[in-house]
């Protein structure tokens, strides 16, 4: 876990030179993005996906970028400091350096996207945006994503189960992969809620009670 006092620690101020991703998301017209990203994130998810193409360094890049993902939802309190609004420019550089040390961030796409998020007073958008980058990745490689909400963990037999249902179903097209996530909601009670690309299955028990006592309002 990263605490405060490492990431906010002196070091050396990041180039002052902004190095602007637009611009060569611009410049590499020929990079066409698998898919349409909207709002601030998905720019710079985008601008960071054309990056790794036009450096041949899209598998490094969606690797680093996954870890700090596991990493931002390993440490909550990280994202809290990504988005103080009062960092100055040694902070920066001393959260840049400490997130790439932690993830072991050797891929120079990685590290100018980093720095540009900090150049542009915009570290706090980084867990959006290696949700959106992570979209990228899966339309890229193919894959339709399928999100399991439960009560409780699931095990593997179940989660295997399922995949092995839905992967046959007419949800998921020709030639695509499922890739399937388990979240835990202790909200819904029990049941399930499953999540596949736009599609929703609310089988939770939570949501059969909400039905149930809409059914009897009316009916009184």
């Amino acid at each position: 876990m990263l605490s405060r006092q490492a990431l906010l620690r002196p070091a050396r101020v990041i180039n002052t030179q902004v190095r602007t991703y637009a611009a060569a998301a611009a410049a590499s017209s020929k990079v066409k993005p698998p898919v349409t990203l909207f709002g601030l994130d998905g720019t710079y998810a985008t601008a960071l996906y054309t990056a790794a193409v036009k450096t041949n360094a899209l598998e490094p890049t969606a690797k680093s970028i996954s870890s700090l993902g596991n990493l931002l939802a390993k440490d909550p309190k990280l994202a809290s400091i990504l988005e103080t609004p009062t960092l100055s420019p040694a902070d920066k550089s001393a959260i840049v350096a400490e997130l790439q040390k932690s993830v072991g961030v050797s891929n120079e796409t990685v590290k100018n996207f980093l720095a540009t998020l900090a150049e542009n007073n915009r570290l706090g958008l980084l867990p959006s945006v290696v949700a959106k980058f992570s979209e990228l990745m899966s339309a890229a490689r193919g894959e339709v994503e399928m999100v399991v909400t439960s009560a409780q963990p699931l095990d593997n037999k179940t989660l295997n189960r399922l995949e092995s249902a839905v992967a046959k179903s007419a949800y998921v097209g020709s030639g695509k992969k499922l890739k399937v996530t388990n979240k835990v909601n202790a909200d819904i009670i029990g049941g399930l809620v499953v999540e596949i690309g736009e599609r929703t299955i609310d089988l939770s028990v939570s949501s059969k009670i909400a039905k149930m006592n809409k059914l009897l309002s009316e009916a009184l």
